[in-house]
């Protein structure tokens, strides 16, 4: 069994999502010694954004020079790790109501038509729909349903859009929420996310 650990958070060590999903990564692997764990930080090592150049450089009619062959590459990897994994362990930091660029820039190498979906004569068909997907939120104010934010909210909804369009409808969601408004607060929210998580079945 596989499992792909990215983190998104640009805080490092601060960072409230990278804690959570560590310790979710941790709680798996204790379930399950053997898991073979692949880990990527879209931070430190970031992919660059979706260009035209790399959209037609994937046909073979294209003149590739040295770094559009480097990020042709990039991008065949990062898909081949997706598309191995069986469980996929995701940090998520909400900027701006959204997801970070970083995990953006992830998303489109790995939404690619005839991987991880394709279009139909009856509508878009998921090709991912065998994977475990959980998520790790951390955010600084409150966008839980029924508070007065909560249509400002735009990375669990974008994510449970982008991988209910891959085939993954049962996401496993985990928040830590309200982080930003104290330190009590940001203590509890950890602490309450870290629960869920210890309750986590074994992949």
């Amino acid at each position: 069994m596989k499992l792909l650990h990215l983190d998104s958070s640009i805080l490092g060590e601060n960072s409230v999502s990278r804690a959570l999903s560590r310790a979710a990564v941790e709680r798996l692997v204790s379930e399950n010694p053997g898991i073979e764990v692949s880990y990527r930080d879209l931070v430190a090592e970031p992919i660059s954004h979706l260009t035209g150049r790399y959209l037609a450089g994937q046909s073979a009619s294209v003149q590739h020079d040295q770094a559009l062959q480097e990020d042709l590459a990039l991008g065949g990897r990062v898909l081949e790790e997706f598309l191995a994994a069986d469980v996929v362990v995701i940090g998520v930091a909400l900027y701006n109501f959204t997801v970070s660029s970083q995990l953006k820039a992830w998303v489109d190498r790995v939404a690619v038509a005839g991987k991880t979906f394709r279009y139909t004569e009856a509508g878009p068909e998921g090709l991912a729909g065998d994977k475990r997907v959980i998520l790790t939120i951390a955010r600084g104010g409150f966008y839980g349903a029924g508070t007065p934010a909560a249509s400002f909210e735009h990375a669990e909804t974008y994510l449970r859009t982008v991988f209910g369009f891959f085939g993954v409808t049962d996401l496993e969601v985990i928040v830590a929420e309200g982080i930003a408004t104290g330190p009590e607060q940001r203590e509890k929210a950890t602490n309450d996310a870290l629960g869920a998580i210890a309750g986590l079945k074994a992949a």
